[in-house]
């Protein structure tokens, strides 16, 4: 079955920003002023380095997977993303800033649950085509 616009523009939207934000990441790593900001969370300075790297690499492969047409990386996406946004809110003292991500994340969901990315994903054809 032929992917959806919309599963490609998602997909791609997940890896350029995820490799955007990879390298800028990098960058500001000694930056004191993200370094001051990140100390004011719950959560280490070292784990949440961890968590933001490993983040971008699973959100790369998912968006890879998801244009290859396989189901776990949709999967896999929104639970990462779910925890993700469960553990911001438990640590982040700026728990206004998870707003944007979640609604993104409902609108990916709306996309990639829909129908067609339905029949994408299980290679199935669509019911209705829609």
């Amino acid at each position: 079955m032929k992917r959806p616009t919309s599963v490609t523009v998602i997909a791609w939207f997940l890896i350029v920003t995820s490799a955007i934000s990879l390298v800028s990441s990098y960058v500001s790593m000694d930056n004191p002023l993200v370094r001051e900001l990140m100390s004011k969370s719950l959560l280490p300075l070292s784990l949440q380095y961890a968590m933001m790297f490993v983040g971008l690499l699973v959100t790369v492969a998912t968006g890879v997977a998801m244009l290859k047409g396989l189901g776990w990386g949709r999967l896999v996406y929104f639970a990462w993303s779910a925890v993700g946004l469960v553990v911001g809110l438990a640590t982040s003292p700026m728990k206004m800033a998870m707003i944007p991500g979640a609604v993104l994340l409902a609108i990916f969901a709306f996309f990639l649950y829909r129908p067609k990315a339905n029949a994408y994903f299980g290679g199935q054809v669509a019911a209705n085509d829609a």
